[in-house]
C-alpha cells in the first residue's frame, strides 16, 4: 500500500486474486509484532512482510549462533554473535519498501504487544505464551503462538471473543442461469443443464434478472435446499406470479463470528486441535501434551534434551504421562515422544518453511477477516523423515559441530550432512516455488560439498514477480531469473555450488539435457507453472531412473507429489486441458457471463491484431500460401484470403490499410459500430426478441440472452477507451505512429462517416457448433466460389505485393499497463457484455480472467517448497518404503490438509512376468567405439535375454520393422534413418524403441527398449 492509500497493483498483482482489494486494505491497516528472529521468526516475518500489512515490528533478544544458520536464511557467518533482530531487519525491509519494518532487540513486556493488532510468539516459553495470552485476549489484540522442535511443528490461534470472518473461502461466489421455476411449496429451481450449479446445501443465494415471477428479484438471502445438479428448492413460492425466463440465482456469502478461547483455557481443550492427518490421530494428541512438557523440562533443567539421549527421553515421557493423568488419553504415542526428544534441538529449514507459511496465512487472516481462522491447535511432525532402520542412533554423530548446518546435524547425523552435499540436482523454474526451494537447499547443503545445483528458467523477472519471488528485488527487474536466484543462493551459503541456465526444458534443449546430463544427477525437481512441462520432465526422469519432486499452488491451495523409481507411479500424462474452452457459438452470438466477453474479446485481438498481420507476411514470403490455404476448404480460404487482400488495400480503393492516425480511427470507429450494434441488430433481425422455438419455447430464455445494440457516444468513456485502444493497436501493426490524445481522437470523429447497415435476410447465424460444422463441410454456393476466384486473381496481382509492405504482429502481454492489450480487451468485453446485459467487471478482473493468470501468495508458496524439501530428505536417504513418502495437498483458506500414501506404480504383465513403466529393456548398441549391432543382432539379444520375439518395433511414430528380412543386416541406426528419412542428432545417446512381441501381441503396455548409442 502507497502512502496514498492506493494499493500497488503492479507488485501485489497475483496476491490481489487471492485476498481481493478490501482484504489487503484491511491489511493496510494493521501492526503486527514477531518475536523470535531464529528460522521460524524469519519466515513468518518474510511472508507478512510480502503481504502487505502497515507495519512488521521483529523482536528477539538473543544472538547469532552456528545452530540458526541452518534456517535462518538472513543470517550469516559474519552475524555470529550479533542480535538476530538486528541482522535481519535491512534485510527484511528490502523485500517490500512498502512496509514499515523495525526491530526491537529489548525484552517482551506488556506496553510493547499493547501497540500492536497481531502478535506472534516464536522460540517462547509457555509462562511467556500464557502470559501475553492473557493480555492479548483481554486487549482484543490477536495471538498466534508458532513453534518448531526437529521434525515437529505447533501453531496455536486466538483471535479474541468475537471474530468476524468476511469470507471464509478463496472461492467465488457461485452463480447459474435459471432453466425454469416451478410455483408451489417449496418452490422449486432448474438451472440450464450447460454445467452443474455448484451451490451446495444450506447456503444462502439471491436472485435477478427473472422475468415474470419478478418477486423472486426483491427478496432477501434466502436457503436453498440441494436437489440435484441442476436444481434446488427455496421457500414458498406458490403466491408468487408464474414464472416467464430468464433469471440469474448467485450465492451470498454472509460473515461469520467465531469466538475464541484464551491459551489457559485451549491447552485443556483437546477438541481444539484440528486433525490434519488422520492416520497420526493418537500422534497429534500426544505431540500436544508433549510440547507442554517440554517446555516443563527446560524450565527446570535450563536446556533442551540432548540429541538422541535415551535419559532425556525417558525423562520427557514420564512428564508426558503425568500430564496425561489428567486429561486420560486412551492412547499415548511413546515413540513419538521419544523422538521428539531425541531431535529436539533440531531446526530445520523445511519444517520452518511449511510451519512459518501457516503462520503467516493466520496472521493475514487476523488483519484481513479473510478466510476461515485455524480454531484453535495444530500439530505437524514429519517423523517418517528419519532412517528407516530401527537402531538409527548409533549409527551417526548427531552433536554440534561448530557448522552451520549443525540445526540439521542434531536430527540426522553429520554422515547424512555429508550425502546432502553430495548430491548433483536438476531444478526446472526459478520462480516463486523455485527461490523457496533454492533457499531450502541452500541452508541444508544440498549439492554444498562435490555436489551441485543446475536451475534453468527462460524468464525474467518482471515487477509482478517481486511479491512472492522473495529473492529478487527491484532493481533486478529485467534480469534473468535463474542468475538472480542462484546468485542470492550463493550469498546465503558461499559454499554452494550453482549453475544458472536460461533453457526452456523440452526437445529443443536435448542437446544439452541430454543421457550424459540425467544419468550425472542425483534427482530432478520441478517448479513449473504448466502441465505440459511436468510431463515432459516426468518422461526424462521415468526414462533416466531419476526421482523427481514436483509441487504447484494456487492461491491458497498447494500440493506435493514425490516419484521414487520402481516404488511410485510417475506424474503421467495431463489428464486435463489447462484453458477452458468454450463453444464458438456461444462465444459468438450466445454469451451469458462475463467469461464468454472477455474470451471473445481475446480472440477479437488475437485476430485483429496477430494472425492477420502474421497472414500477410506469410502470403508476402511464401508463393505457396494461396495454395496452401486453398487446402482449408472454401470458407476458411475465403474468410483469411479476404483478410489479407483487405489488409494489403488502401482504404480509398475499398480495403483496410491506413494511410495516416486518422485512418486508424476512423477504422477503430468504423470496427466499433460493426461489432455492438450492426452484428447485434443482425441477430435480432434473424431470432426477434419474441421469436418461439418449434416446440414453442421462447428461443431467448435459459443461457440466451435476448441483446440490445449500443449507440456510440463520444462522451461513454467506455466507447472512448474501445477506440482509442483499437486505433493504436492497428496503428502499431501498421507502423503508423499513434497517440494517446483523447481530445484529438474525438476531433477527428466528428468528421467519420459511419456507413449505414441494414439486416439482412439471407445471412445465416449458426446457433450450435454442431450446425456450423454442418455447413462448413457443404458446397459453398456460386457467389461465394465467385467471390473466392476474384481474390485469388487480385492477390495475384503483381502490383499489390509490390506496394506492400511487412506488418507487425502483437504478442498478447497482459502485464504492460502502457501497451494498451488490456485497455482494449477490457473495453471490448465489457462492450460485448453491455450489449447481452451482463455485469460488467474491472480491468484487474479482466486481466485475471482473459490472461489466464494463477492467483499465487508466499505463504502457500512457503509451505509448499517446505513440504517438498521434507520428501527429499527421505530420497537422499534412499527410503525403499512406499509408507515413508507422503503425497500432500493443503488448502490454507480453510483450513484443510490431506496426506496420503503415493501410489505404487501399476503393474502390467508381457507373456506371463510382471513390470512397471520403470522397467525397459537397456541394450548397448554401441559401446566404446566398436561397430554398432545390426537390427538383427538386436532382435536375438532380446529373444536371448527376455525370451521374447519381436515382431514390430517402432521408433516414435515410425515403424521401423515388421519382418523385413532386408533390414536385420542393417545397424539399428541406419535403419532408423532409412525409414524416419531424418539423421539421428549427434547428442543423441539413447533411442527409445516399441516392441511388439510374438508372444503377447494383444499387450497395449511393454517395457521400451532403451537402445544406447555410446
Amino acid at each position: 500500500m502507497s502512502q496514498s492509500g492506493e494499493i500497488d497493483e503492479g507488485f501485489y498483482s497475483r496476491q490481489l486474486y487471492v485476498l481481493g482489494h478490501n482484504a489487503m486494505r484491511r491489511m493496510a491497516t494493521s501492526d503486527v509484532l514477531i518475536a523470535g528472529m531464529r528460522g521460524l521468526g524469519v519466515e513468518i516475518a518474510k511472508n507478512v512482510i510480502l503481504s502487505g500489512v502497515k507495519s512488521v515490528t521483529v523482536q528477539d533478544e538473543g544472538q547469532t549462533a552456528w545452530s540458526d544458520l541452518s534456517s535462518q536464511f538472513f543470517l550469516k557467518e559474519s552475524n555470529l554473535g550479533q542480535n538476530r533482530a538486528a541482522c535481519s531487519l535491512q534485510q527484511l525491509t528490502d523485500l517490500n519498501p512498502r512496509v514499515q519494518v523495525s526491530a526491537h532487540t529489548g525484552p517482551l513486556d506488556d506496553n510493547l504487544l499493547l501497540q500492536f493488532q497481531v502478535v506472534v510468539l516464536t522460540n517462547s516459553s509457555l509462562d511467556d505464551q500464557l502470559h501475553f495470552s492473557e493480555l492479548c485476549h483481554s486487549n482484543g489484540i490477536k495471538f498466534i503462538v508458532a513453534d518448531t522442535r526437529g521434525l515437529c511443528g505447533q501453531l496455536f490461534c486466538d483471535f479474541g471473543k468475537s471474530f468476524e470472518v468476511v469470507d471464509q473461502n478463496e472461492d467465488p461466489p457461485v452463480s447459474a442461469m435459471i432453466e425454469n421455476i416451478i410455483k408451489e411449496n417449496p418452490g422449486v429451481v432448474i438451472c440450464t443443464n450447460d454445467r452443474r450449479h455448484g451451490f451446495p446445501d444450506g447456503c444462502k443465494v439471491i436472485f435477478s434478472e427473472v422475468q415474470g415471477m419478478t418477486e423472486l428479484n426483491s427478496i432477501p438471502p434466502v436457503e436453498i435446499k440441494f436437489r440435484g445438479p441442476h436444481s434446488f428448492s427455496i421457500g414458498d413460492t406458490s403466491s408468487f406470479s408464474e414464472y416467464e425466463r430468464g433469471g440469474i440465482v448467485t450465492e451470498v456469502k454472509l460473515p461469520i463470528q467465531l469466538h475464541f478461547k484464551p491459551l489457559n483455557e485451549a491447552l485443556l481443550d483437546h477438541q481444539l486441535i484440528i486433525m490434519n492427518d488422520y492416520g497420526k490421530i493418537s500422534r497429534h494428541h500426544t505431540l500436544h501434551l508433549a510440547f507442554q512438557a517440554l517446555h516443563g523440562f527446560l524450565k527446570e533443567k535450563k536446556r533442551l534434551p540432548l540429541p538422541w539421549d535415551q535419559a532425556d527421553a525417558d525423562a520427557l515421557l514420564d512428564r508426558v504421562r503425568e500430564l496425561n493423568a489428567v486429561v486420560q488419553l486412551e492412547e499415548l504415542d511413546d515413540a513419538a515422544v521419544r523422538t521428539l526428544s531425541y531431535t529436539t534441538r533440531g531446526d530445520l529449514a523445511p519444517v520452518n518453511a511449511f510451519i512459518g507459511g501457516l503462520a503467516a496465512q493466520e496472521v493475514i487472516k487476523a488483519c484481513s477477516g479473510k478466510f476461515k481462522p485455524l480454531k484453535q491447535w495444530l500439530y505437524f511432525d514429519a517423523l517418517e523423515c528419519l532412517p528407516e532402520e530401527e537402531d538409527r542412533a548409533t549409527e551417526f554423530s548427531h552433536s554440534a559441530k561448530g557448522s552451520r548446518y549443525d540445526g540439521q546435524i542434531a536430527v540426522f547425523g553429520s554422515t547424512f550432512q555429508e550425502k546432502l552435499e553430495m548430491q548433483k540436482y536438476f531444478l526446472v523454474g526459478a520462480g516463486a516455488i523455485g527461490c523457496e526451494l533454492l533457499k531450502n537447499f541452500a541452508l541444508i547443503g544440498l549439492g554444498a560439498g562435490e555436489g551441485h545445483i543446475t536451475v534453468t528458467d527462460m524468464d525474467f523477472i518482471e515487477k509482478s514477480n517481486l511479491n512472492r519471488q522473495f529473492l529478487f528485488r527491484s532493481q533486478d527487474i529485467g534480469e534473468s531469473k535463474s542468475d538472480v536466484a542462484a546468485k542470492a543462493v550463493r550469498e546465503m551459503n558461499p559454499q554452494m555450488n550453482i549453475t544458472a541456465h536460461q533453457n526452456r526444458l523440452g526437445p529443443d534443449s536435448e542437446g544439452l539435457y541430454d543421457y550424459n546430463f540425467f544419468t550425472g544427477l542425483s534427482g530432478v525437481t520441478a517448479a513449473l507453472d504448466n502441465v505440459e512441462s511436468r510431463v515432459y520432465l516426468d518422461g526424462c526422469c521415468v526414462r533416466y531412473k531419476k526421482p523427481m519432486l514436483e509441487g504447484g499452488t494456487q492461491g491458497s491451495k498447494g500440493h506435493t507429489l514425490v516419484v521414487v523409481p520402481h516404488l511410485t507411479e510417475p506424474y503421467g500424462p495431463g489428464s486435463s486441458k489447462s484453458v477452458q474452452e468454450f463453444p464458438i457459438c456461444t462465444l459468438k452470438n450466445f454469451p451469458h457471463n462475463i467469461e464468454h466477453t472477455l474470451q471473445w474479446a481475446r480472440d477479437q485481438f488475437e485476430g485483429l491484431f496477430k494472425q492477420t498481420p502474421e497472414n500477410v507476411n506469410l502470403f508476402l514470403s511464401d508463393e505457396n500460401f494461396v495454395e496452401r490455404t486453398l487446402g482449408h476448404g472454401d470458407a476458411e480460404a475465403l474468410e483469411i484470403l479476404g483478410e489479407v487482400w483487405s489488409s494489403l488495400t488502401d482504404m480509398r480503393d475499398g480495403g483496410q490499410r491506413p494511410q495516416s492516425w486518422e485512418d486508424c480511427v476512423t477504422w477503430a470507429r468504423c470496427k466499433w459500430e460493426t461489432l455492438y450494434n450492426n452484428s447485434i441488430s443482425q441477430l435480432l433481425h434473424c431470432f426477434p426478441r419474441g421469436q418461439v422455438t418449434d416446440s414453442g419455447l421462447p428461443f431467448w430464455s435459459g443461457s440466451k440472452r435476448c441483446p440490445h445494440p449500443l449507440t456510440f457516444d463520444p462522451n461513454n468513456m467506455t466507447h472512448m477507451e474501445y477506440v482509442m485502444a483499437a486505433a493504436n493497436l492497428y496503428g502499431q501493426i501498421y507502423g503508423v505512429k499513434e497517440t494517446r490524445d483523447l481530445a484529438s481522437i474525438r476531433t477527428i470523429l466528428e468528421s467519420v462517416c459511419v456507413p449505414s447497415f441494414t439486416p439482412k435476410s439471407s445471412v445465416k447465424i449458426h446457433v450450435t457448433d454442431k450446425e456450423m460444422e454442418e455447413d462448413r463441410a457443404q458446397e459453398r454456393d456460386d457467389v461465394e466460389k465467385a467471390q473466392l476466384e476474384k481474390l485469388k486473381t487480385e492477390l495475384a496481382s503483381s502490383s499489390l505485393k509490390d506496394s506492400a509492405t511487412q506488418m507487425f504482429p502483437i504478442d498478447f502481454e497482459k502485464d504492460d499497463d502502457s501497451n494498451f492489450h488490456m485497455d482494449y480487451i477490457v473495453a471490448a468485453s465489457n462492450l460485448r457484455a453491455e450489449n447481452y446485459d451482463i455485469p460488467a467487471v474491472d480491468r484487474h478482473q479482466s486481466k485475471l480472467i482473459c490472461g489466464r493468470i494463477i492467483p499465487a501468495i508466499a505463504t502457500t508458496t512457503a509451505a509448499v517448497a517446505g513440504l517438498m524439501c521434507l520428501e527429499l530428505y527421505k530420497l537422499v536417504q534412499g527410503h525403499q518404503k512406499i509408507d515413508s513418502y507422503r503425497t500432500s495437498y493443503f488448502v490454507l483458506a480453510v483450513p484443510h490438509f490431506v496426506w496420503t500414501l503415493p501410489r505404487r506404480a501399476k503393474p502390467f504383465k508381457v507373456a506371463g512376468k510382471e513390470y512397471t513403466l520403470w522397467d525397459d529393456f537397456l541394450v548397448e548398441g554401441r559401446c566404446g567405439g566398436q561397430q554398432e549391432m545390426t537390427l538383427g543382432d538386436l532382435l536375438r539379444y532380446i529373444k536371448e535375454k527376455y525370451g521374447l520375439s519381436i515382431s514390430y518395433l517402432c521408433y516414435g511414430p515410425a515403424l521401423i520393422y515388421s519382418g523385413q528380412e532386408e533390414r536385420l543386416k542393417q545397424s539399428v541406426s541406419d535403419v532408423i534413418k532409412m525409414v524416419t528419412k531424418k539423421d539421428i542428432p549427434p547428442n543423441t545417446k539413447m533411442l527409445d524403441l516399441v516392441p511388439s512381441f510374438d508372444e503377447d501381441e494383444d499387450s497395449e503396455l511393454v517395457p521400451t527398449i532403451r537402445y544406447l548409442l555410446l
